[in-house]
């Protein structure tokens, strides 16, 4: 059996599942909508955690996508700020603020 994911394919299956939970936000801002539901990201990374559990061979070798820690990040209470918890050690409001901040030290001087 070839691969049937590759990453496009796996991408492409992951945004038809993030705009369903958009439709479903009642959220005004597409900013908010965004993070608001993630009813079929859930979904999604369940099922292809169980897939590649179950047979690795329909993923293309190279594909490093770990859907067990996405499904962690997608099932916490905020998902935003568990990546960016991840990533940068800070929630998402942190890294705005200090992004803000350095913004403004940089204005500074080059005044």
């Amino acid at each position: 059996m070839s691969a049937i994911y590759n990453q496009e394919n796996v991408w492409k299956e992951f945004e038809i599942a993030k705009a369903a939970d958009i439709k479903l936000s009642k959220k005004k801002l597409d900013f908010d909508k965004e993070n608001d539901i993630h009813k079929n990201r859930i979904k999604f990374c369940k099922e292809h955690a169980e897939l590649k559990k179950q047979s690795p061979k329909s993923y293309e070798t190279g594909l490093r996508i770990n859907f067990d820690n996405l499904l962690k990040a997608y099932e916490s209470p905020n998902p935003r700020d568990y990546f960016y918890m991840s990533v940068f050690g800070k929630t998402y409001e942190e890294k705005m603020a200090e992004q803000e901040e350095e913004a403004d030290i940089d204005e500074k001087k080059s005044k």
